[in-house]
């Protein structure tokens, strides 16, 4: 009787012990040359710290083996003419089809062979700036054509040389929206990605509420414009204000028109929720250099939500965009 009295007593204190709260678990690591933190809400944070582990190891394995400005990447070594071709695997096809339909959705203006124009622009140089020649940019600008890509099965080559790939344009969403693959294969089911200009979400808060995110002030990034919610979804922004130079008190940012070699100036800031951040991040480059309406009908028909601030701070949006405007 007593053996059973104590069992009694001991059960609900096992599960009171067993039982634990929800803990919020965050790291950041710097990658693609900017910080990456990864938020998990669980309750086992030695299965989020592992999760956590395991997407930053998918983060960097992205970052070596594709970033043009990594050498001995694929990319790398094929602007470089250390090679003249690379194969690719599965996932490398898989890249170069969706950009060369991005390419084509944008009317040839999304161009991943903008890299000869950004040398050119050099926007991480230090020293005073002065704006480029024309003869220089004219001379880039030559060897800009996507369609001088040559993609024969799993096969990458250039028709001609001085061609020159730029992945900065949707490479850290791609990594991003596998980071959340290997993440919810290690059974996390609440967390939040971000690489400030590329987010995504693995479902909502623990509470089921959605992810409540800051939009900047393309006019003052201290400010916000506005918070959008996501839930399971990845979110892509391209600004005026992100990357650029100052030459003799006007800025020009990174965001090039590949007919005229400078900055695109009809826009500021374009944001793009999608339901994977590679194509968010893809998109946001693509609709900035794209016209209003037809970006706005597009996203319409497609389950986008967008949102376009242009040179004068007007806004537009379609419906699938929620913002809180500030």
């Amino acid at each position: 009787m007593l053996k059973k009295i104590l069992a009694i007593l001991i059960l609900p204190i096992f599960i009171l012990s067993c039982s634990k709260e929800v803990q919020k678990i965050e790291q950041s690591k710097f990658l693609f040359g900017t910080y990456i933190s990864i938020t998990v809400y669980d309750k086992n944070e030695k299965l989020a710290n592992k999760a956590i582990e395991t997407a930053f190891q998918e983060i960097e394995r992205i970052d070596k083996k594709f970033n043009s400005k990594m050498k001995g990447s694929l990319v790398e070594r094929l602007n470089s003419g250390k090679e003249k071709t690379i194969k690719l695997d599965e996932e490398g096809v898989y890249l170069f089809q969706n950009l060369k339909s991005v390419y084509e959705l944008s009317h040839g203006k999304y161009d991943i062979t903008i890299g000869p124009l950004l040398d050119i622009w050099d926007f991480g140089a230090k020293e005073k700036r002065e704006i480029p020649k024309k003869e220089d940019l004219k001379r880039a600008m030559q060897h800009i054509d996507f369609s001088k890509i040559i993609l024969s099965g799993d096969e990458l080559s250039f028709s001609e040389p001085g061609v020159e790939l730029d992945t900065g344009s949707f490479l850290k969403g791609y990594a991003v929206e596998k980071a959340k693959g290997v993440m919810r294969e290690k059974g996390v089911t609440s967390a939040f990605i971000s690489s400030i200009s590329s987010i995504e979400t693995i479902n909502g808060k623990p509470d089921g509420k959605k992810w409540r995110i800051g939009v900047e002030n393309p006019e003052n990034p201290q400010k916000l414009l506005g918070v959008v919610e996501l839930y399971n979804e990845g979110m892509g922004v391209s600004g005026d204000y992100q990357t650029y130079v100052e030459i003799d008190g006007k800025r020009y940012h990174h965001i090039l028109d590949k007919t005229s070699g400078f900055p695109v100036e009809d826009k500021k800031m374009v944001v793009v929720i999608s339901d994977n951040a590679f194509f968010s991040d893809m998109y946001s480059t693509a609709f900035f250099l794209m016209d209003i309406d037809e970006v706005l009908n597009y996203a319409d028909k497609n389950d986008l939500g967008v949102l376009i601030v242009d040179k004068d701070m007007k806004i537009f949006k379609n419906d699938k965009m929620k913002i809180e405007l500030r």
